[in-house]
């Protein structure tokens, strides 16, 4: 079989954290049958035939002893490649900064104001990150060779990114002071800035291939996942924490504004912007003849993994496999609905992070061998069984102040659930490497990645909806010692709960959607999991890795 040409690089680059395709070294063969005739055969010609018995004996172990030996000596990690660690790292950063404000912080922020139906017009902002491929081909073939191929990409996105902070920061007292008639705007607003942010992070994966020499290559998702979980929890979590008037006022600390904080983050943008534009050279990339690097064949490329049938039935997997824990994202929206405090929330989050770290190791550890989605799914059922104590958690939720038995309860239980998530993260990501073929390992990883945050993401809309859809809430206006039921007021929109407070009404559930919505997300998700992911997984699992390489169609 001729052997397959190389490529200078992927046609498009993997987004998800832990999904930098490493393509696996081959052991060298002998050139031709010949040629072993000529090397061994002919000296064992000239022995006796129990000579030649040991010689072909010691041959073989010889043989056996060499491939057992580690390919290559494990060399010192060079200044370079340290600094491009860092590198990556920063610019990692600040493609988190903004995904941690607009999946994070923002919503929370806006839930005081904005009814689930307004929150989830809000969600839509998140959409830009899980739909990257489809102009991942662009960032990945247009460029000026004189600016770099990846920094073609991530200096004017960084600008961009760091404008749109300064403009967020300039206008946030009018969007977030009425946010209810801004909703739109804030809408197009982090839109924009999460599109942005994702075309960075294309430019950045793909230059993080070739930024680090090849025995550091590993360590180029090691720097993704440091670099965007720090951007995330920083603006989610500690973001959250000081921006709170009670925490700032326990431990004698200024609060920190939405404004002040986008305004840091610009500056710090713009600062690594103009230090990668004078100070920074990109090494020019080695094209391949052999490779097709234009726009219209990756996406041929795309098209063409897209037409085999056990990926097809594996994007179907995807798009539904996770019904039924998205519903849960709301539960943390309910918890501060139900007066447990952000900042208190923020130090749950933040307690979890590293054992979100550690969880990854050992999953990472679980997760190898010929049976990568026995992990993903082993960790279904436990992930429902949180599932329904976090909805118990809403229902059964003290009046505040909560006790410390409590918020210890919340953080064990926090710590548990994103646990499993953390296995069945892992889990599907070494399953996607397994199977992508190493000429295209860039854009078969970023297709199947691609799916399953779509899975995580198109849900979010309707699930939000339904909350409000489902639920019926009317204003009570106490009146002497009855209650005088308004019936054309009702408690659901943004609307009807201002007008409630106006005439110094309570809102009053006379039904709850949340829990409509999550009990039957579950069930879906349980009914699944047992009619298509068990048989699905058992027949993509068993398949052997050549069903999923381009040469066989």
């Amino acid at each position: 079989m001729p052997p397959r040409p190389k490529s200078a690089g992927p046609m498009a680059v993997s987004s998800s954290l832990n999904s930098v395709f490493i393509s696996p070294r081959t052991p060298k063969t002998p050139r031709n049958a010949a040629e072993r005739y000529d090397e061994d055969d002919v000296e064992l010609e000239l022995l006796a035939d129990h000579e030649r018995e040991q010689a072909h004996r010691d041959l073989s172990e010889d043989q056996e002893d060499e491939a057992a030996k580690p390919e290559t000596v494990p060399k010192k990690i060079s200044a370079k490649d340290k600094r491009n660690m860092v590198l990556l790292c920063v610019l990692y950063l600040i493609q988190g900064v903004p995904l941690g404000l607009a999946l994070g912080s923002v919503p929370f922020l806006l839930k005081e104001h904005l009814s689930y139906s307004q929150l989830a017009t809000f969600a839509l902002s998140s959409y830009p990150y899980s739909l990257k491929l489809l102009w991942s081909p662009i960032v990945d073939s247009v460029y000026f060779r004189r600016i770099g191929r990846r920094k073609s990409w991530i200096i004017p996105m960084q600008l961009i990114v760091g404008s749109l902070m300064l403009y967020i920061s300039l206008n946030v007292q009018k969007l977030m002071k009425d946010p209810a008639n801004h909703v739109g705007e804030l809408t197009a607003i982090f839109t924009l800035l999460v599109s942005f942010s994702a075309t960075q992070d294309i430019a950045v994966d793909g230059w993080a291939l070739t930024l680090l020499s090849q025995d550091c290559l590993s360590y180029a998702s090691t720097c993704q996942t440091i670099g965007l979980n720090t951007g995330f929890f920083a603006s989610f979590t500690v973001f959250l924490a000081f921006n709170s008037e009670a925490f700032a006022h326990k431990w004698g600390l200024p609060v920190l504004t939405i404004s002040a904080y986008l305004r840091f983050w610009a500056v710090i943008c713009y600062l690594v912007t103009i230090w990668l534009l004078f100070f920074k050279k990109e090494d020019k990339e080695v094209e391949s003849e052999e490779m097709d690097m234009s726009i219209g064949n990756v996406y041929k490329t795309i098209w063409t993994i897209c037409k085999l049938r056990h990926v097809q039935l594996l994007i179907v997997i995807h798009l539904f496999a996770k019904i039924g824990f998205v519903a849960h994202e709301a539960t943390s929206l309910k918890l501060v609905e139900k007066g447990l405090k952000r900042e208190d929330l923020a130090v749950a989050v933040l307690i979890d992070f590293p054992f979100q770290i550690l969880g990854g190791w050992f999953s990472a550890k679980w997760s190898r061998g010929d049976k990568p989605l026995r992990p993903w799914l082993y960790a279904f059922w436990p992930r429902f069984l949180f599932g329904v104590v976090s909805v118990f958690t809403v229902y059964f939720f003290p009046k505040p102040p909560i006790s410390t038995g409590f918020f210890i309860f919340l953080i064990g239980h926090t710590i548990l659930s994103s646990f499993t998530s953390t296995v069945q993260f892992v889990g599907i990501s070494a399953f996607h490497t397994r199977v992508s073929d190493p000429l295209i390992g860039g854009t078969y990883m970023t297709l199947l990645n691609t799916f399953t945050n779509m899975g995580g993401t198109w849900p979010k809309w309707f699930i939000l909806n339904g909350v409000d859809w489902f639920s019926i809430a009317n204003c009570h206006l106490p009146k002497t010692s009855s209650q005088v039921l308004i019936k054309a007021t009702e408690c659901i929109s943004h609307a009807g709960k201002a007008h409630c407070k106006a005439v110094k009404g309570d809102c009053v559930y006379e039904r709850d959607g949340y829990y409509i919505v999550t009990t039957a997300c579950m069930i879906f998700g349980m009914v699944f999991l047992v009619a298509a992911i068990y048989p699905a997984a058992r027949k993509l699992q068993g398949l052997p890795t050549s069903a999923w390489r381009l040469k066989s169609m």
